[in-house]
């Protein structure tokens, strides 16, 4: 990617920031499951009975590898979305330039 292209916008630099995001959306899924996980787990300690800590543990556990789970496959699914977008700009800007250099041989 030249200068020139950067300027004229003709070679999107988002697709790269998209990807930044989706790696921070990664992270923010794993730590979210990780709070909710020890959220649950201390209050079921908090209430100081072996039934409310073990369910408090397992709520936790489960709740907590959804959310890990479910984050990251939104994440990926909202990234790739946003990157198609791109895609099909550039593969069009191609499509635009390679005809123009066709017209201008002819």
């Amino acid at each position: 990617m030249n200068f020139k292209n950067f300027l004229s916008f003709e070679r999107m630099i988002t697709p790269i920031i998209i990807k930044v995001l989706f790696y921070i959306g990664l992270i923010g899924s794993a730590l979210g499951g990780l709070v909710f996980f020890f959220t649950t787990a201390f209050v079921g300690i908090s209430y100081k009975g072996f039934g409310q800590i073990l369910w408090g543990f397992i709520l936790g556990l489960l709740g907590g590898l959804l959310i890990i789970f479910l984050g990251v496959l939104m994440t990926r699914i909202y990234a790739e979305l946003l990157i198609l977008v791109f895609q099909i700009n550039e593969s069009l800007t191609d499509i635009k330039m390679l005809l123009q250099e066709k017209s201008s041989i002819e």
